[in-house]
């Protein structure tokens, strides 16, 4: 069986074998169309070719099957039938039965639309065949290119911050044509290429309906895919293999060798895209949630998600587009984690203990130390210090450091607690001048590097840290002071 990842051998335009000059071959009869292709050559002497051909050949023919005399009715019903069995073209060989072409056999061909070649005597019928072989190996090379850097650029899609939007663009250009994401509701919730029409789009909107499963019936009762052809744009639907309801659809107006296997990757990504990973199971994760909003704490329903000790992760796409929801859901998919929260620029996502974190292309992360539901707020917060350092030293990821015996643990916490909410109660009241002090000690007094993290002017940041020392009463080139400043940061 031949391998369904691979296009098969695409024909050759008629007009790519007629510019070959070796061959010499010229066109006497039949239309000039652009559009006529031959899929392969095959040679005949027999008065009716039809039952040998199958379709989309050039028949090659010295006309050793015409006899004496032969009129207009013999070449009309020759001609005839090649046109029956779906023949491309004619190359009549005028060497060694005959010195030119019957007139008869150039008003037949006319008369039926068959192009008519003439094939010199130069030029074998072998070597006309030899010629479409090149041909077609030179286009199967040609279409295993395009499907090869039409693969690698659709990953590199995948992997982008806004990866659904990326790769429907992606897709689009390698078809031509339009590309669109169908949710399971069937309404389009993304589209990339040109418009092809409201009739075009109506009709792409029907066939997806064809492949999207009901939930009334089997799995398999469905087909993966449909195709139709509306206006001349051919239109195809794929079910994504996700089981949640989403259909990719396109329409373009020509149809390649390769474009299904191009089409067939994207769908393979998108149901990786859009569908759901879970840290536990569906019904689980409804449960804590109902349990939450009825008032139960963090600690009941955190064994519901499969897990005691979890890690937050902050993400901040590279760039300044704010990431949407599809782009989390793709983070948190490379993360392996379901629990996703977009909160303004920034992603959040509870990742399981037991599973490493690594850097992800196009994010920069914060990952804080793995904790128990009741130190969640206080992970947030680490991952949160974390991001800010990793995108002032723009490294992809940064962990915040488990530190098993520090000098904060010498010291009880309540009294830590206490002397730092006395130490920063002028400024507490100000939580754009306490995030610009933590940020500032945290990257050593980097006016740039701050201003980087806090995305402000650095003249912003000099204003509010002179504004801190102010109101701190405290000279903030001591090191001491920053020092006792860090460590009640740190409590708060």
């Amino acid at each position: 069986m031949p391998d369904p990842t691979v296009p098969p051998t695409p024909p050759v335009p008629l007009d790519a074998l007629l510019a070959r000059a070796d061959l010499g071959l010229r066109r006497i009869a039949g239309p000039a169309d652009p559009a006529v292709v031959v899929h392969w050559a095959h040679t005949s002497e027999m008065a009716d070719p039809y039952p040998y051909l199958l379709g989309g050949e050039l028949l090659l023919s010295a006309g050793v099957h015409v006899p004496d005399g032969a009129g207009a009715g013999y070449f009309d019903a020759y001609v005839s039938r090649i046109v029956a069995a779906g023949g491309a073209a004619l190359g009549f060989g005028v060497a060694p039965v005959h010195d030119t072409v019957p007139g008869a056999l150039v008003e037949a061909c006319e008369m039926h639309g068959l192009p008519l070649l003439e094939v010199p005597p130069r030029t074998t019928f072998s070597a006309v065949a030899r010629a479409l072989w090149q041909l077609m190996a030179q286009a199967r090379t040609a279409e295993l290119r395009r499907v090869t850097e039409a693969q690698q650029s659709l990953a590199t899609a995948a992997a982008r911050p806004d990866p659904v939007p990326s790769v429907l663009q992606q897709l689009a250009r390698r078809l031509g044509g339009r590309a669109v994401l169908y949710g399971p509701e069937g309404t389009p919730i993304a589209g990339a290429g040109p418009d092809p029409g409201a009739e075009t789009l109506t009709a792409l909107a029907k066939l997806a309906e064809v492949v999207r499963p009901s939930g009334q019936e089997p799995s398999d009762a469905r087909p993966s895919s449909a195709s139709d052809t509306v206006a001349g744009v051919r239109l195809v639907a794929h079910a994504l293999g996700n089981g949640e309801g989403f259909v990719l659809g396109t329409a373009a107006p020509q149809r390649d060798a390769g474009d299904h296997t191009i089409a067939s990757v994207a769908a393979v990504l998108l149901s990786l895209l859009t569908g759901e990973r879970h840290g536990g199971s569906g019904a689980d994760r409804s449960s804590a949630l109902v349990r939450l909003l009825l008032g139960a704490a963090p600690a009941e329903v955190a064994p519901l998600l499969g897990g005691d000790r979890w890690r937050v992760v902050r993400g901040r796409p590279d760039g300044r587009a704010a990431p949407d929801p599809v782009a989390a859901s793709a983070l948190g998919a490379a993360l392996g984690s379901s629990l996703v929260d977009v909160a303004g620029e920034v992603v959040r996502v509870l990742v399981p203990d037991g599973r490493t974190v690594e850097r992800v292309p196009g994010w920069t992360l914060g990952v804080s130390a793995a904790a128990a539901p009741r130190d969640w707020p206080a992970a947030d917060a680490q991952a949160s210090r974390a991001l800010a350092r990793a995108r002032a030293t723009r490294t992809p990821l940064l962990r915040h450091g488990d530190r098993p015996t520090a000098l904060t643990d010498l010291v009880p916490p309540a009294e830590a607690d206490a002397h730092a909410r006395a130490l920063l109660t002028p400024v507490e009241q100000s939580p754009a001048l306490v995030d610009t002090l933590r940020t500032w000690l945290s990257l050593h007094g980097s006016w740039d590097r701050t201003a980087v993290a806090l995305d402000v002017h650095r003249n912003t940041v000099r204003q509010r840290i002179a504004r801190c020392a102010a109101l701190l009463d405290a000279d903030l080139d001591d090191p001491d002071v920053r020092m006792e400043l860090w460590f009640a940061l740190r409590r708060t």
